[in-house]
């Protein structure tokens, strides 16, 4: 078993930055991939960036060049670093911890909402 914990979200300007963070309450490392994903009012629960176990990250088209992925293994934790922020990055942001054992653990979600 293991347990996500995010945080993070928040409210900022356009143009802004905000960092997420997802917290395992064990090593992930080499465990499996860590998925972020959102969902925005009305919209279905999409995936905006994940890391591979071999350390590799793919994002989303949308976030390419804004967002970026990073990870403190003394604190087992991952993070999902968003720069230049617009009003359509609101979202509730989940963090999904899939691994090779075929699981999946979620985190409790944070929301991200960007003012115009």
């Amino acid at each position: 078993q293991v347990q996500l914990a995010q945080s993070g979200g928040g409210l900022v300007q356009a143009g802004g930055s905000l960092r997420l963070s997802c917290a395992a309450s064990r090593s992930t490392a080499g465990l499996g991939q860590i998925v972020w994903y959102r969902q925005g009012s009305g919209n279905q629960r999409e995936v905006v960036a994940s890391e591979t176990t071999g350390g590799g990250t793919n994002f989303a088209d949308s976030v390419k060049g804004r967002f970026s992925i990073s990870r403190d293994n003394t604190k087992n934790t991952v993070y999902l670093q968003m720069n230049s922020l617009k009003p359509e990055d609101t979202a509730v942001y989940y963090c999904s911890l899939q691994t090779i054992f075929g699981h999946e653990y979620w985190g409790q979600g944070t929301q991200v909402t960007v003012s115009s």
